[in-house]
């Protein structure tokens, strides 16, 4: 039996949740996160186990270089989301794919065992598909009403959890899911990747080599050492370098060989009529969510974080050039010793805003602003690809705030930086970003432009913020036709409510808000939303 994807094609689109943009490339794909936090049990007796659900089910796309904005009340799951995507919090559900490098560089470990396994992965996804199956037909053959409500619920399950199985799969396998024989497929795929794990390990052990004879030469020099006398010092250093270099040629040309044996199996199926249909969902991805402790760690200089709170986000014990080397130092940036090091350091010190003579003090003598310009130069001295900024100017005068996002924007256009800027003030978020997204008790319930959304909102959540905005203007006053104020706490994220969680504050709420979750679709181009009766739709 093989799979047939042909009933799911539409809702299982590789370009689908906002990346079907050609000209803006992919760094972050989420789909379907869930962050679930479990709670002890009340009693002895108590056998329910209960979650707080700060993250539940989200799917996104964040571009290269964009802003993105993420908005919401207290409490809904934005900085739960930051940190989640940054695997500060273990993944309790769902992928969350990083572009920024490609599998060959990481290797993770997730991927070997994914080709052990493949024969087994597979007949299990063909299991996950037949309940699939099933449960669609259960839920056509119910007649309107609660049940067939209950039916669709239990299908999209079923619908979620092949997907997902699906996805990882076809994004390493592609189109060699159309083989007959996978424990072929299996063989080749694993000698190929065995060869680039040892390819990998070979280059990062050049790399620490390297490291650390820059670190011995340092040393040297500090001590007054002639060349010639560095030379003779270091000679067992050079000599393992060069070994590691033949060795990682060796296996380069072996590698080679084997790339080929796997275009030589993917050319064999190219005229299988489904090979394009799985082909498309092939990718060089990191799902971060596998990703061990240690591996993560290695991703670390490119996923970085900027802290609300920038008295207690800083070491007091360790002075200003300490707290940005340290980065530097533990990602093998520079060696110990290497008087390079406080160069780069007052240069990086210098376009935070920073003077030079700053870099002996320690954080107890900066003012609240000036130590934020800390946070940001620690984070940026690492050349990072992504930054998530949880709510970085909340806790700062309204003059500062506007420093440190002018200064956010100079090193976004600088260094090609991409932002997730958490806040919960709405004027800044229009003025720093992209695309903006909406988030309501661990759901996005709207994701659009900036412009789009301000103007357009077709959430009653959305509306909601936008309308309770501060404004002095009676102009602006008297063109809020529908202000109403949101009444009411948001709900439980332990026992949210069924159907759409915002039913029980929102104004146009019906009968299906309260049984059916809304689908997260675009309804204009680059605009999504989740909701049953979306305002400003004709627009």
């Amino acid at each position: 039996m093989k799979l047939d994807v042909s009933i799911q094609e539409e809702g299982w689109d590789p370009m689908a949740n906002g990346a079907n943009d050609k000209d803006k490339k992919v760094l972050i794909r989420i789909e379907n996160l869930k962050q679930y936090f479990p709670l002890k049990k009340r009693n002895i007796f108590d056998r329910e186990k209960r979650f707080v659900r700060a993250n539940d089910d989200i799917s996104l796309v964040i571009y290269e270089g964009e802003t993105l904005g993420l908005v919401g009340e207290s409490g809904c799951g934005k900085s739960t989301l930051g940190r989640t995507l940054l695997q500060l919090y273990e993944q309790t559900d769902g992928r969350t794919i990083y572009y920024g490098r490609s599998l060959d560089e990481l290797a993770p470990k997730y991927v070997l065992e994914t080709y052990e396994n493949l024969s087994s992965l597979y007949k299990q996804l063909l299991e996950l598909r037949k309940q699939e199956e099933e449960t669609y037909k259960e839920y056509e053959a119910k007649p309107e009403g609660e049940e067939k409500y209950e039916a669709l619920e239990k299908y999209r399950q079923a619908e979620k959890a092949a997907r997902n199985l699906f996805l990882d799969l076809a994004q390493l396998v592609g189109g060699l899911l159309v083989a007959e024989d996978l424990d072929t497929v299996s063989k080749v795929l694993l000698d190929q990747y065995k060869t680039s794990v040892e390819v990998t390990r070979l280059r990062r052990s050049i790399e620490e080599e390297k490291l650390e004879y820059e670190s011995i030469k340092a040393k040297l020099k500090e001590r007054g050492k002639s060349d010639e006398e560095i030379e003779r010092a270091t000679v067992k250093e050079r000599e393992k370098i060069k070994e590691l270099e033949e060795k990682l040629a060796n296996e380069e040309k072996e590698l080679a060989a084997k790339d080929k044996e796997v275009e030589k199996l993917r050319e064999k199926y190219k005229d299988h009529p489904d090979y394009e249909k799985y082909e498309k969902y092939r990718d060089n991805g990191i799902n971060l969510a596998k990703l061990t402790t240690e591996e993560m760690r290695i991703l670390r200089k490119d996923l970085q974080l900027i802290f609300q709170d920038p008295y207690s986000s800083l070491n007091p014990r360790l002075t200003v050039g300490q707290i940005i080397s340290e980065g530097l130092y533990a990602h093998n940036m520079f060696a110990k010793n290497d008087p390079a090091v406080q160069d780069y350091i007052i240069d990086v010190m210098d376009k935070c805003g920073l003077a030079a003579y700053f870099i002996h003090r320690y954080p107890h003598q900066f003012s609240g602003g000036q130590r934020q310009r800390i946070g940001i130069a620690r984070s940026v001295a690492l050349q990072p690809k992504f930054i998530v900024c949880d709510e970085a100017v909340s806790a700062l005068d309204v003059s500062i705030q506007s420093q440190i996002i002018n200064l956010l924007l100079d090193l976004k256009e600088e260094h090609n930086l991409t932002y997730l800027f958490i806040s919960h003030d709405l004027s800044v978020i229009k003025y720093i970003s992209d695309r903006v997204g909406v988030m309501y008790l661990g759901n996005i319930v709207e994701l659009a432009e900036t412009e789009e959304l301000f103007s357009h909102p077709m959430h009653p959540y959305t509306e909601a913020l936008l309308a309770a905005i501060p404004t002095v203007d009676p102009v602006d006053r008297q063109k809020r036709k529908d202000h109403y104020v949101l009444e009411g706490d948001i709900p439980s994220p332990i026992n949210p409510p069924p159907g759409c969680k915002f039913h029980t504050r929102c104004k146009y709420a019906t009968d299906i808000c309260k049984m059916v979750v809304p689908q997260f679709e675009e309804v204009k181009p680059g605009h999504f939303v989740a909701c049953h009766h979306k305002l400003n739709n004709d627009k």
